[in-house]
């Protein structure tokens, strides 16, 4: 079964996670205020209405417990109304309520009022950006977690025809190399150890 997540706030980044998620197989309720950003939603998510998510009568008859997530994209327009939002999803009871700050006093307000992630995608572009531009090298970068990344880099003209045992990248970097490919089609092979 797919995962049933509402999403409050159709702006860029709104937007972009609920065309995303549902390219992806999620079945995706989209709320905003705006008429016109919902029927634009409307053509790629499950479901889009138009409603006041600062109403708590309205957006209980969402039943945002009975999803799997709930995402607070409200932007710049009202913190106000991002907090209210997040503490009405915490006290409905969803699951998971993950929501947008626009900066660092927004964050911690947010954090205090129950969200259980709070994200900053115009903070978290920028940093990947500024690794995209230092480390050209790098394809592609996950953290999973403090002090760990799943990071895919192209090698360079040093490490060509060393083995893992020569480049000695654990020792020297604390790099652990779990795949390898060869090609940006290729099959990813496990190293041995």
């Amino acid at each position: 079964m797919s995962q049933q997540i509402l999403i409050i706030g159709l702006g860029h980044f709104g937007m972009s996670l609920a065309r995303t998620l549902s390219e992806r197989g999620a079945e995706v309720l989209a709320v905003d205020i705006n008429k016109a950003l919902v029927e634009e939603a409307a053509d790629f998510v499950t479901e889009a209405i138009v409603l006041d998510a600062t109403d708590e009568t309205e957006l209980a008859g969402l039943e945002p417990g009975k999803r799997d997530s709930a995402v607070c994209a409200i932007g710049d327009d009202s913190k106000e109304a991002s907090i209210i939002c997040t503490v009405l999803l915490r006290q409905m009871g969803a699951p998971l309520v993950i929501s947008r700050a626009n900066d660092k006093m927004h964050q911690r307000i947010l954090k205090l009022v129950g969200a259980h992630q709070i994200v900053n995608p115009e903070q978290e572009f920028g940093k990947r950006f500024a690794n995209r531009l230092l480390y050209r090298h790098v394809i592609a970068d996950t953290n999973l977690g403090e002090n760990l990344h799943l990071t895919e880099i192209c090698i360079q003209p040093s490490m060509v025809g060393k083995t893992l045992v020569d480049l000695a990248l654990p020792k020297r970097f604390g790099i652990m190399v779990v795949g390898i490919r060869r090609g940006p089609r290729g099959k990813i092979h496990q190293p041995q150890p």
